[in-house]
């Protein structure tokens, strides 16, 4: 049953934006009175009965606008219930001026608002009770009062009404023709305007990915060739020099090594700049408004953010365990922004809770634990667009680590991840995750 008016409102003026509601109603107003004076004096209905139709018919009308389907049925029972007790001489049949008025209105409003396949099934009814409606006229018009000897032939009686079946049937097919086809041009421009604004959507997200791609290849060309020379010519320099100090040996080595992080790194943000996530381009998954060319925050900012988090109303305790070792550039960099992410959720799910951050250092690399209590408060609706946790995700992949999200026992969320130290994926490692449905943290399940 459609729910939602067949003519929407005028958009300017705005003072007469129901004008066409209005216009209706009125009409139906006056289909009404109409109907009820023809009932009345020209179907040989009484006073009671000719009112009381001729007011289903204009009120049929008028409900059109919100419940054409229901709105049909009343009409057209209105007219069968009137046509019950035959035409009077000299009337239309079966259809009055006024009631084959407004059951066209009714029936254009319906094919405005139902789907096709309503639209028809209301015409065939209603062309199946004008049949009806005739038949019962015509049957009594030609009984002979005599039974007749010889081949049937009926005699010439003349009727005495004035037929508008057939008239009726080709204005009601009109409308619902009509109906149809403004009711297709209406969803036609509806699919076009959704769909000129998919491809416009489509062409900002590709020029975005061309020119990201652009800069992968540029960086790749020009940054990543040179840094291999740099390497490479780190690595010859001490064979083309007699007898190289140890200290010219070791600078050498040093610019080699950090000739070869760089490459790694630059391989990482090739990776990323390549990626189709035009909504985080810089990989950093965080969401928190941070310039693409300031200084990356390592692990040694730690007690800063923790601070932070604390004067925001969270309860943070650290604890460090293990011997720290030299950890990528990118392993240090993802472990924090971990960590930023876990306290940020904490601060927007579960307001007023303990939260506690464990470092444990292994000789493979780093894990990382946040776990939060239950919160004391309840939650604002948070605005965020759910992205948290998938941009840990895509960090610990990118570094051939595991990630565990889950809720607690006690009605909190841990964040648990395993960064490898050395940054690099194995070659048949792909990033593990292990996530279950998150729950109140609501950013995502798998």
């Amino acid at each position: 049953m459609p729910a939602a008016a067949p003519l929407p409102p005028l958009s300017r003026p705005r003072l007469l934006r129901r004008l066409p509601h209005v216009v209706v109603c009125l009409i139906a107003l006056g289909l009404g009175l109409a109907a009820m004076d023809e009932l009345r004096h020209g179907y040989r209905l009484g006073f009671p009965l000719g009112t009381v139709s001729g007011f289903a018919v204009g009120a049929a009308v008028a409900f059109a606008l919100w419940r054409p389907v229901p709105a049909w049925w009343l009409s057209l029972g209105a007219t069968v219930v009137a046509g019950i007790p035959g035409p009077a001489r000299g009337a239309d049949w079966p259809w009055s001026s006024s009631t084959m008025t407004a059951q066209a209105v009714v029936l254009f409003l319906l094919a405005l608002r139902s789907p096709t396949r309503v639209a028809v099934g209301a015409l065939s009814l209603t062309a199946l009770a004008t049949y009806l409606l005739q038949d019962l006229a015509v049957r009594p018009a030609y009984s002979p009062a005599v039974p007749v000897v010889g081949p049937s032939i009926r005699p010439s009686i003349g009727l005495s009404y004035h037929p508008t079946g057939a008239l009726a049937l080709v204005v009601f097919a009109v409308v619902v023709l009509l109906g149809t086809a403004l009711r297709g041009r209406r969803e036609a421009r509806t699919q076009l305007v959704e769909q000129a604004s998919l491809t416009e959507e489509e062409r900002a997200r590709r020029t975005v990915l061309e020119e990201r791609s652009r800069i992968a290849r540029e960086l790749h060309d020009v940054v990543a060739h040179h840094m291999s020379v740099i390497s490479i010519q780190a690595q010859v320099a001490p064979h083309l020099v007699e007898n190289p100090t140890d200290e010219l040996k070791e600078n050498l080595e040093g610019i080699r090594q950090n000739a070869l992080e760089a490459l790694t790194e630059l391989r990482r943000v090739l990776g990323v700049l390549r990626s189709e996530n035009p909504e985080d381009p810089y990989g950093l998954g965080t969401g928190a408004g941070v310039a693409p060319d300031a200084p990356q925050p390592t692990l040694g900012r730690l007690d800063a953010l923790v601070e932070n988090t604390r004067a925001a109303g969270l309860d943070v305790t650290t604890e460090i365990a293990g011997e720290r070792l030299p950890l990528a550039p990118g392993v240090e960099l993802s472990a924090y922004r971990i960590i930023q992410e876990a306290l940020s959720n904490a601060l927007r799910h579960a307001p007023g809770s303990a939260v506690k951050v464990e470092l444990w250092h292994f000789p493979r690399g780093l894990q990382v634990r946040v776990v939060n209590s239950r919160p004391r408060h309840p939650a604002p609706p948070s605005p965020g667009a759910g992205h948290g946790l998938l941009g840990m995700r895509e960090r610990v992949a990118m570094l051939g680590g595991t990630l565990m999200t889950s809720e607690t026992s006690c009605g909190g969320f841990a964040v648990v991840a395993f960064l490898p130290g050395s940054g690099t994926a194995p070659a048949d490692a792909t990033g593990r995750t292990d996530e279950t449905p998150t729950g109140p943290r609501g950013e995502e399940t798998p």
